[in-house]
């Protein structure tokens, strides 16, 4: 038997932790590698294995329970993004302030409906949710649009199902909730079985960091993998505790641009969305920069935080 992972039960629902830091990083990354996609004419493919709601009432009983949008996208909002890292947001804070009113943030966007959002004529979005209430919703608020269409079924199943796409291009998302501890050992072994159904797709995998064992055994398992292309990018905003202060993103294929738009990004995101110190971390876990990482790690110049260490 392989090793396992430590039981670190946690709760991410969707509706609870909307517009938190862990959803502007995922959201920001997701929306560089969408505007990446649109820069070539064929069509592609968007599949969203664990899509929740797809919208959310910042002012609702979910989101209001811990208030985690105002230190996430409202912080980023506040904030005057400035310089090389403007122009990297603004698609992504567009396509949020088009679902409030001027001046207003009460509507925040699930990775599905900022996925749709950046979808052109031919393109096509699945989003599968399988718990039956935000199942609904999500019917509901993408049943108008022909280009996107919401399945109920697992996401699990739905990363094995539904690569290879029609149109060869496109990006997986896997955002599972971690409620079930089995989570985090399913992500290694689903992505291999899909990467190598389809392994010039894009994949963005998300993590929490609620201890480091987890995610740095993650690590190890990935670079195991075969998969000869894994950029890892992990954000903190405090030292990693009992409430979720850490995340990580694991991206297979990603966009030549995404590296160099990281190394902007990441430091901008600590800077802004951290209370008490903060971090990040961007490597490769697998390709032909990977042994230049591991150089720059050892000699001190990885821009690791120690809250990541």
């Amino acid at each position: 038997m392989g090793r396992r992972f430590p039981a670190a039960r946690m709760n991410y629902r969707h509706a609870f932790h909307a517009g938190s830091f862990a959803d502007v990083l995922k959201h920001a990354v997701l929306v560089r590698i969408l505007v990446h996609l649109r820069l070539k004419p064929a069509p592609f493919r968007v599949i969203d294995t664990h899509a929740g709601a797809g919208l959310y009432d910042l002012g609702g009983p979910e989101a209001s329970r811990g208030g985690e949008w105002r230190e996430g996208i409202g912080r980023l909002i506040r904030g005057s993004a400035e310089g090389q890292v403007s122009p990297l947001l603004a698609p992504y804070l567009a396509a949020v302030a088009a679902l409030n009113r001027p001046g207003d943030l009460s509507t925040y966007p699930g990775s599905p409906m900022l996925a749709r959002a950046f979808l052109r004529g031919r393109d096509r979005l699945i989003a599968c949710e399988l718990e039956p209430g935000a199942a609904g919703a999500l019917a509901r608020n993408l049943r108008e649009d022909t280009r996107c269409k919401a399945i109920a079924i697992d996401g699990w199943t739905a990363l094995n199902a539904y690569v290879p796409p029609t149109e060869r291009r496109g990006l997986v998302l896997v955002d599972p909730s971690f409620e079930d501890e089995a989570d985090f050992e399913r992500l290694e072994p689903a992505l291999v079985a899909a990467h190598r159904k389809w392994g010039s797709g894009t994949y963005l995998l998300w993590y929490p960091i609620k201890d480091r064992a987890s995610s740095d055994l993650l690590a190890h398992r990935l670079r195991r993998s075969g998969i000869p292309k894994i950029l890892r990018a992990e954000l903190a905003t405090a030292a990693v505790g009992e409430r979720l202060r850490a995340c990580g993103l694991v991206v297979v294929n990603p966009p030549w641009t995404l590296e160099s738009e990281l190394k902007i990004l990441l430091p901008a995101l600590a800077e802004t969305l951290s209370q008490a110190g903060g971090g990040h971390r961007l490597d490769w876990l697998a390709g032909e920069d990977q042994a230049r990482s591991a150089r720059r790690a050892s000699s001190g110049s990885s821009g690791q935080a120690s809250q990541l260490d």
